[in-house]
């Protein structure tokens, strides 16, 4: 019986540390390595002391030359549109290239722990994080979304999540990780990769499922981001995008694990992570007006409408204490004068 010959498939071995890339990058370590390639710690030597993170992006080995010249040519013309951006919530990408018919992106190295990180020493701990701070952190990865979907094309980052989220010592959270970056061609229902790969499943739309085939648009990023407030709110997974597509009867809760959740918060990230994109909101400012905003409006697929008003009751009670307490005494007074003042004679 004749065997079917399986395809060969590449194996690519990361550098070795103290390799030298174009006389410039000193390879210190591997930092993490994946199906498409690897990231390391280097030292920029034209700059004493500067630490930067290279990016290493693998091409099918077994591809045609002329699609490798493809893909590269494609990773050069995009990774042009990474090094304009310049915002205090992204890392600074600043140089790519070609070493060894393998593509390289360095940018800086953002140090400090991620999300991730955070999330599990809180489940030790067995104590929640704050709903303040975690809206502080969703508040400023939202700035970075507008200002990446505000780009010429839009840029979708499409792998928020924990890990990708890092909390700089002193400074702000930074959203790390361009690996899954796209840009969307104008008057076009396709995006291009820069850079090829699949984002994590519990943070993943329905649609980006299709790797590089699914439409993705903004609102895929959106439900990313709102999936990843869910865990950090939770300290809990939340379903995966095609588990609830299957059993469309599970439904998804952040204030029955974590009462201490508001319900406009709860409402917010559960409307963010609506499974079809025209359900979500339909852009981050339109999320971040939800999220963040004073007032909400309540959807009947999401939230219990008593406890809507009970909240909604509270918090005007709560923001106009000081004016209630003067209409209240001001009523006191009147009822008191009402009831001791002299009865006037008829006339």
């Amino acid at each position: 019986m004749s065997q079917t010959s399986q395809p060969k498939i590449a194996v690519f071995k990361p550098l070795p540390p103290d390799t030298l890339l174009r006389e410039r990058y000193y390879i210190r370590e591997l930092v993490a390595q994946g199906g498409q390639g690897s990231i390391y710690l280097a030292e920029d030597l034209r700059l004493d002391g500067r630490l930067c993170a290279v990016k290493e992006v693998n091409i099918d080995a077994g591809a045609s030359k002329e699609y490798q010249t493809q893909i590269q040519e494609q990773f050069h013309r995009e990774a042009s549109v990474l090094a304009r951006l310049d915002h205090p919530n992204l890392p600074k990408v600043f140089d790519f290239f070609v070493y060894k018919e393998r593509d390289y992106l360095v940018m800086d190295y953002i140090s400090g722990r991620d999300l991730r990180e955070v999330i599990e020493t809180a489940r030790v701990k067995g104590d929640f994080i704050s709903e303040k701070k975690i809206l502080e952190w969703a508040s400023q990865i939202l700035d970075a979304l507008v200002y990446l979907h505000s780009q010429e094309p839009p840029i979708i980052h499409r792998d928020i999540k924990p890990a990708n989220i890092k909390l700089v010592p002193n400074g702000p959270v930074k959203l790390v990780d361009f690996g899954l970056v796209k840009l969307m061609i104008p008057e076009d229902n396709r995006t291009i990769t820069v850079l090829q790969g699949k984002g994590t499943v519990q943070y993943t739309p329905l649609e980006q499922y299709g790797g590089d085939s699914g439409h993705t648009d903004i609102r895929s990023d959106i439900y990313s981001l709102g999936a990843t407030l869910f865990h950090l709110l939770t300290l809990t997974l939340p379903l995966e995008a095609k588990e609830r597509f299957l059993y469309p009867k599970k439904k998804q809760s952040i204030r029955e694990t974590n009462s201490k959740v508001s319900l406009k918060t709860e409402t917010a990230v559960l409307h963010a992570l609506s499974m079809h994109p025209n359900e979500r909101p339909k852009d981050a400012e339109a999320f971040r007006d939800e999220l963040l905003g004073r007032r909400f409006f309540p959807r009947p697929n999401f939230i219990d409408f008593t406890a809507w008003w009970t909240e909604e009751l509270q918090l005007a009670f709560a923001e106009n204490k000081t004016l209630l307490s003067i209409v209240a005494a001001f009523f006191a007074l009147a009822v008191i004068i009402t009831m001791f003042a002299p009865t006037l004679p008829s006339p």
